[in-house]
């Protein structure tokens, strides 16, 4: 199919400039580009492709080698000259989220290895995207050694391959884009900072752009070989601007003042490492080479610290990238002054297209700015509920008519881990609980049921070995077993009743939620919040892997009225029963937070067979030197592990659902 043409994308002016950049020096290391659904990012990225020069290869080379200069340790070589050229267009290689370590990097042959008795190595994708895009959607969503491997390849230039008895490295230059989704779970801090460049995208606030799409988009499905005639000119115009900026790159210099200015902006800035100062190097001298000067200058500086500098400040792993952006403004003010170049001119209309129904799409300009997050703060106040006189006579004295401001949580800690019983199927891999998985502790083999992806040898070889032959049939073959960790769905229901409210309650409940949030980050877990009070329970978030706005909800919740237990529970029982037609390998933990004290709707202990078989944790938040133990009875009646709320990070002994010992920070 006819692929949508890059000058023909209405707007995204940053996303542009950091794509060509990025084209123009692949040793950048790679754009994510972090938007909500709906915004072109898959559009764009295809589109570069047909702007990226032809490539010679080897013929019948598997790893893409450069005629020019082979590689000389490739696993196809080697390759002596005089040899042939094939030139064709640069790869577009897409990686899906579903991919297989050995669908990445390669794997035995096995074909081969039973066929010809050697053993061979089969490549994978990186292999393919040699020279080429390597494109990942929902880069978030891939496990976090699969990025590894790929941001390891990305900024080495070549693949390292040891398994399954293979010890292979072949040459692996690509350029790499990730796209995002940010309610689908922010990656983590490590992994955001081995991006090059990162670029926030939003759908247009203009009319006149909007209108503009859609114009485009209609045309484009009507004839898509007539719409990518109409900007043939302009997309050429721009394929040679790359050509030209490659060729002009070796000869760009780049003065010491401007070093230093780097430096400077990079430690008044605070960023970790030294990875920030080499990529806004490598940014400002690919822009120089763009604009066709022979000298980086304060302008070049100051648009690359832009691109490569938001996403490495996050003083928090829970802060969204790019929260401190006014402070990077400050900082380029200071150092850069008035050289702040402001926006780049826009690219010419295609010739042919006759006057724009729109804005032309520009090759760079100011930031579209991240998409407005949903967590603002809520305009509805909490009112106790007047029938809970039990209830509303813990409010602290001073409560406000509107009701209680919400309490402010205290410095998180390290709480000891929450892990469930039992072996997991491995739906996601994660750092909670024991599961069956594609990585991790050998501890048997099975035939596979398709193509073995690690085939475990001796277990192979016995098979041979029991029916007496003397060479190995596919019918043999034996896939590895392992036990690694999967990541859960954590499921907080949390009482906001008026009793919570009580002698700073919420305060010490906000901080253990607020510390059980940020270990089902760092674990990899999708997270839901429910709350109950007066007579009816909120899911106030579903489940989802955006921590962040987990946060931001618990900022603002607020206490007042009765307490329906049974409200909460019958909404967790609900939400549970939805996530697993959704996931029905992921296994679920209601971490249930309350004092036990029902004083609204039916008796929660009725609702036991509900939930029946879903693991729970009670966080007793019972406080004061008389208690009821009425939380502990409820974690009788569910079969849950009764935890006190204050001991959530003292030392116990282990029990059934696997506390493991933590310690405060």
């Amino acid at each position: 199919m006819t692929p949508y043409p890059f000058t023909a994308v209405v707007g995204l002016p940053d996303l542009r400039q950091a794509l060509l950049l990025a084209a123009v020096h692949p040793g950048i290391g790679g754009v994510l580009i972090r938007g909500e659904k709906g915004t072109a990012k898959s559009t764009i990225v295809r589109a570069l492709a047909g702007l990226l020069p032809e490539v010679d290869r080897v013929p019948g080379c598997r790893f893409g080698c450069d005629p020019a200069a082979p590689d000389p340790t490739c696993p196809d070589g080697p390759h002596t000259a005089p040899v042939t050229a094939r030139r064709g267009p640069a790869a577009l290689v897409e990686l899906p989220v579903g991919a297989t370590e050995d669908r990445v990097v390669g794997t035995l042959d096995i074909q081969r290895v039973l066929s010809a008795g050697v053993k061979a190595y089969e490549p994978g994708l990186l292999a393919a995207a040699h020279r080429g895009l390597l494109y990942v959607d929902e880069v978030n969503l891939l496990p976090d050694h699969l990025v590894d491997l790929l941001l390891d390849a990305a900024a080495m230039g070549r693949a390292h391959v040891e398994r399954d008895g293979v010890s292979v490295s072949h040459a692996a230059r690509f350029l790499l884009v990730g796209t995002m989704n940010p309610e689908e779970g922010e990656p983590r801090p490590q992994l955001l900072d081995r991006f090059g460049l990162m670029v926030s995208v939003a759908a247009p606030t203009e009319v006149a752009d909007r209108a503009e799409v859609v114009r485009r988009r209609l045309a484009y499905e009507t004839d898509p070989v007539a719409f990518a005639d109409r900007w043939r000119t302009t997309d050429s115009q721009l394929a040679v601007r790359v050509r030209d900026a490659r060729a002009a790159l070796p000869a760009v210099t780049l003065p010491d003042a401007e070093i230093d200015r780097i430096a400077r902006i990079c430690l008044a800035y605070q960023v970790d490492g030294m990875r920030a100062d080499i990529v806004m190097a490598r940014a400002a001298v690919a822009l120089a080479a763009w604009r066709g000067q022979a000298a980086v200058t304060a302008a070049e500086v100051a648009e690359a610290a832009r691109l490569a500098l938001p996403h490495r400040r996050r003083r928090d792993p829970l802060d969204p990238p790019g929260a401190d952006e006014q402070r990077l403004d400050e900082v380029l003010r200071d150092e850069c002054g008035d050289d702040d170049p402001g926006p780049a001119p826009p690219d010419p209309p295609p010739p042919d297209a006759g006057p724009p129904q729109g804005p032309p799409p520009p090759a760079g300009g100011p930031s579209t700015g991240p998409p407005e997050s949903d967590a603002g703060p809520s305009t509805e106040p909490a009112t106790p509920d007047a029938s809970g006189p039990a209830d509303g006579a813990e409010q602290p004295d001073g409560v406000p008519p509107g009701g209680p401001a919400p309490a402010a949580a205290g410095p998180a800690y390290r709480p000891r881990t929450l892990r469930l019983p039992g072996l997991g199927a491995g739906a996601t891999p994660g750092r909670r609980s024991a599961a069956h998985a594609d990585r991790g502790r050998v501890v048997g083999a099975g035939s596979p049921a398709g193509r073995p992806s690690t085939v475990h040898l001796p277990a192979t070889v016995r098979a041979a070995a029991s029916r007496g032959a003397r060479r190995i049939t596919p019918a043999d073959l034996r896939q590895a077993r392992y036990v690694g960790q999967e990541a859960n769905l954590i499921l907080f229901v949390v009482d906001a009743s008026g009793s919570m409210a009580a002698r700073q309650r919420m305060t010490v409940v906000k901080t253990a939620v607020l510390s059980l949030l940020r270990d089902a980050y760092h674990r990899r877990d999708r997270i839901g919040m429910i709350t109950f009070r007066g007579a009816t329970a909120d899911v106030v978030l579903p489940p989802t892997s955006s921590h962040e706005v987990a946060v931001a909800k618990l900022a603002q919740l607020r206490t007042g009225g009765r307490t329906p237990i049974a409200a909460g529970l019958r909404a967790a029982a609900a939400t549970v029963a939805a996530e697993r037609r959704r996931e029905p390998r992921r296994r679920p933990l209601i971490l249930l937070v309350t004092d036990g004290r029902s004083t609204s709707g039916p008796n929660p202990i009725a609702l036991a067979p509900l939930l029946a078989g879903t693991a729970m944790v009670m966080l007793d938040c019972e406080s004061g030197p008389v208690r009821l133990g009425l939380a502990q009875r409820l974690a009788t009646a569910f079969d849950a592990e009764w935890l006190p709320l204050e001991a959530l990070s003292a030392v116990l002994p282990h029990s059934r659902v696997g506390l493991a010992d933590g310690r405060a920070a």
